[in-house]
């Protein structure tokens, strides 16, 4: 495979760290550095020079990783050098002189996962982990990291594959009537165990979502009651525009903050109330549709101002607000660290032993594996023959290994999935 180069930092910084990666990256690193890393020990790091011929390009260090025990799982190095942009082009320059190749988006996380070292969930939780704004979607791409996703499937596979050996068993040898094989029920028991816990991965989705996006609040009433006070106060800044005049939001105005670790996505909308003004029942109509996307609801009202009549999922929490009172006023700050505990109790709760799917590639797969096994414990309920569920239960199996990457992936599928990621990772 080709020896390939990268910047892994950020341009603009004090330092910026050069990633090799290839069979010949101590041959090619030696070719322009003061001292020979053909011989060096693995882990080790060590101080030099950088040169083109006889000129001194940069002095820097060098941290050496043979294979398997890197990133990629191939010998690489890695050159930490000042973070000028002349510098960083030059020693790039020099390496691709010299036999190395640049790096595509994600070639060394796809070059980590081909050679065994993570598998493919765990591998998109890198993306994940650069990509994460708070704790908790640190958390949770940490969590992936680590395998958690992995390991939850890897005991589900466990389950199918018993289910799917106990039916082949009784297909190979259907004609022996002397041999008993498993009861019916205890296969429709074990199916529908193991769809439990798909469905359960798969409902985890929406939090794991809402928890990576940034938690949707809709702030709903009648006009004037303060939504737009609330949100600037929220959001510590004049992002809406306050009036006394009934229907100046007339658009849904978005913005974020993190409160507890999480984020939260809050959307101020039009007061709801009766009117004639066209451009304003337009407004009022978006205040609806984003009410029904929140995942939660703070409606507001003030003495004297009934709450508006908009329906509450059951998935939805609802927290109603009277502002205006003497234990809320969003204007001077009253009641407001209690409305942020609120929010954040409402908030999808997480820990590091928590399996949370965020990926909706993984998400579309569980979906595609629950539909598989339905099948199989319907024919299980039916009494259909071993034959039949015995191919759903493959491509039940098969579903979900597309997951982690554990049967063959079109190459056209992982160029999708590390396109994403940043080069030099």
């Amino acid at each position: 495979m080709e020896t390939i180069c990268a910047l892994a930092t950020a341009p603009g910084g004090a330092l910026g760290i050069i990633r090799i990666s290839g069979d010949q990256s101590l041959e090619i690193l030696s070719r322009i550095f003061s001292k020979d890393m053909t011989g060096a020990k693995p882990n080790t790091v060590c101080y030099g020079h950088i040169r083109d011929g006889a000129e001194v390009v940069d002095e820097c260090m060098v941290s050496v990783f043979k294979a398997p025990h890197s990133y990629t799982g191939e010998d690489s190095a890695e050159i930490s050098c000042h973070g000028s942009r002349y510098i960083l082009n030059k020693v790039l320059e020099l390496l691709v002189q010299n036999g190395c190749r640049m790096a595509e988006p994600g070639e060394y996380t796809m070059r980590a996962y081909l050679n065994g070292k993570m598998d493919l969930s765990q591998a998109e939780a890198v993306a994940d982990l650069i990509a994460s704004t708070n704790k908790a979607t640190h958390q949770m791409a940490m969590s992936q990291l680590r395998g958690g996703i992995s390991t939850e499937l890897s005991r589900l596979r466990e389950q199918l594959l018993k289910l799917t050996s106990l039916l082949e068993l009784e297909l190979d040898f259907s004609d022996h009537e002397d041999l008993e094989f498993a009861d019916r029920s205890e296969l429709l028991a074990l199916a529908q165990q193991t769809d439990v816990h798909i469905s359960r991965l798969a409902e985890s989705f929406h939090a794991g979502n809402a928890l990576k996006n940034g938690i949707p609040v809709a702030i709903v009433g009648a006009p004037n009651v303060g939504k737009s006070t609330l949100l600037n106060a929220l959001v510590g800044e004049e992002r809406a525009i306050v009036s006394d005049i009934q229907g100046t939001t007339r658009d849904a105005i978005e913005d974020t903050i993190q409160l507890g670790g999480i984020t939260f996505r809050f959307i101020d909308t039009a007061g709801i109330r009766h009117t004639d003004d066209q451009i304003e029942l337009m407004g009022i109509d978006r205040s609806i549709a984003a009410a029904q996307r929140a995942q939660i609801i703070l409606m507001m009202t003030q003495p004297g101002t009934p709450y508006p009549d908009i329906p509450v999922r059951d998935d939805q929490t609802l927290i109603r607000i009277e502002n205006k009172t003497e234990h809320f006023q969003a204007k001077y700050g009253v009641g407001l660290d209690q409305l942020r505990q609120q929010l954040i109790d409402a908030a999808p709760k997480t820990s590091d032993n928590d399996v949370i799917v965020t990926n909706a590639r993984h998400y579309e797969a569980l979906c595609r594996a629950h539909s598989h096994l339905l099948r199989v414990i319907n024919g299980l309920q039916q009494q259909m023959s071993g034959d039949l569920l015995s191919e759903d239960l493959r491509q039940t199996l098969d579903t979900l290994a597309e997951i982690t990457g554990g049967q063959i992936t079109p190459n056209e599928v992982l160029g999708n999935i590390f396109s994403h990621f940043c080069v030099g990772k």
